[in-house]
């Protein structure tokens, strides 16, 4: 088995890699960081196993394109993608630039849409395959201070939504996570004790089970957030 991991070295998608790499999973991992990407390769690598790494700028499409080009060439089939690359611009839509908007849904938006379209046609034609987007609570209602992060974030899951109607009658599974405040480099610095957060190890933990739920059932939507935050 194969999975597509994007945003691959910090949090969230770092968690997930780790999981599917101790549970037999051959990796393709995708961030921004070659040190980074390296660092989390050298960690996991065993002989015999399969650890592919990819430098790639989400927010520039001819990039994402050419990574993709590439996983297929050099990868072949891939069983589940990870759209988990993404950034928060904390401030006010009204009062930021417009770069702030163009930054957040080049990643939060238009990189899940391009990975999603150039895998998910793939998956349709072999008949199988599991998408999952991370998306976020924000998805659902805005974050103070975060309004553009939020149309973004609710556009990708619309975009789930789609993804999820178009490829189900071809055995294609497709999930969102909209995961509350998670414990990831965005809280560095923070005096909040750790238990109050979401780790990422439980949003990983989470996903693992979803993969192993029976053939015929799709897990739609997982809702994760702190108990008392």
């Amino acid at each position: 088995m194969k999975a597509v991991i994007t945003g691959a070295t910090k949090g969230i998608g770092r968690a997930i890699a780790i999981k599917l790499w101790e549970n037999g999973y051959d990796l393709v991992l995708a961030a921004r960081s070659v040190n980074e990407l390296e660092a989390l390769r050298d960690e996991l690598f065993i002989t015999g196993r399969s650890i592919a790494i990819y430098s790639v700028d989400f927010s520039v499409k001819t990039s994402v394109y050419q990574f993709l080009n590439q996983v297929d060439e050099e990868a072949g089939f891939i069983d589940v993608l990870v759209n988990n690359v993404g950034t928060f611009l904390p401030g006010s839509m009204l009062d930021e630039a417009d770069e702030t908007f163009e930054k957040q849904q080049n990643l939060n938006v238009n990189a899940g849409y391009y990975t999603s379209k150039f895998f998910g046609k793939k998956m349709r034609t072999e008949g199988r395959g599991h998408i999952f987007n991370i998306c976020s609570v924000a998805s659902k209602a805005p974050v103070k201070n975060g309004g553009s992060y939020s149309v973004t974030k609710a556009a990708m899951l619309s975009l789930n939504h789609v993804l999820r109607q178009e490829l189900a009658p071809h055995n294609v599974k497709v999930t969102a996570f909209l995961p509350g405040s998670t414990k990831t480099a965005s809280w560095e610095g923070t005096s909040i004790p750790d238990e109050k957060f979401v780790q990422p190890e439980d949003i990983a933990e989470t996903l693992f089970t979803i993969l192993n739920l029976s053939k015929g059932v799709n897990v739609d939507e997982v809702l994760i957030t702190p108990l008392d935050f």
